[in-house]
């Protein structure tokens, strides 16, 4: 049983094919701007899947960031909520995902599920090998930063 409301930040994605690597990218903006909350936690997932499951299963609040193929144009914040996010055999959204809907599945079936979770992502420019976010998805970043801090204070408000 959790113990006290926690608010969990997890970025995730593959530094190795540019854009997809957002949910990384932006994590030492957010490590900054969240520093003031003591019950956030800024967590680094990379494409770790089913590892991430203790994670997924110890917070209150998830909040993920991520690319997100949504279809829309190159640098377009996408935001999906609670069970807007696929979780298990939905649309594959990023190169990792399926890892990541699996630990939402498992999460579901066990009963563990976070109280609330919302997944912010940006529409990728590029996916190819390289280590840089395009230019597009970079000037995103802010943004993007923006609305993750935001949740957190509407969240925080309402504890």
């Amino acid at each position: 049983m959790k113990s006290k409301r926690k608010i969990t930040v997890l970025g995730i994605g593959n530094l190795l094919y540019s854009d997809e690597g957002v949910g990384i990218h932006i994590l030492p903006l957010l490590e900054e701007l969240l520093s003031p909350y003591e019950n956030v936690e800024v967590i680094e997932g990379s494409t770790d899947g089913i590892r991430l499951l203790g994670i997924i299963e110890e917070t209150d609040y998830l909040i993920v960031v991520d690319a997100v193929n949504a279809g829309k144009d190159a640098g377009t914040i996408v935001t999906l909520v609670d069970d807007e996010i696929p979780a298990y055999f939905g649309i594959k959204m990023s190169i990792h995902q399926l890892g990541f809907q699996e630990v939402l599945f498992a999460a579901k079936i066990r009963e563990t599920s976070p109280k609330h979770m919302i997944l912010f992502g940006v529409q990728p420019a590029s996916l190819e090998l390289g280590l840089q976010l395009s230019p597009i998805v970079q000037a995103q970043l802010p943004q993007l930063a923006e609305k993750v801090v935001e949740q957190v204070k509407k969240w925080c408000e309402a504890l």
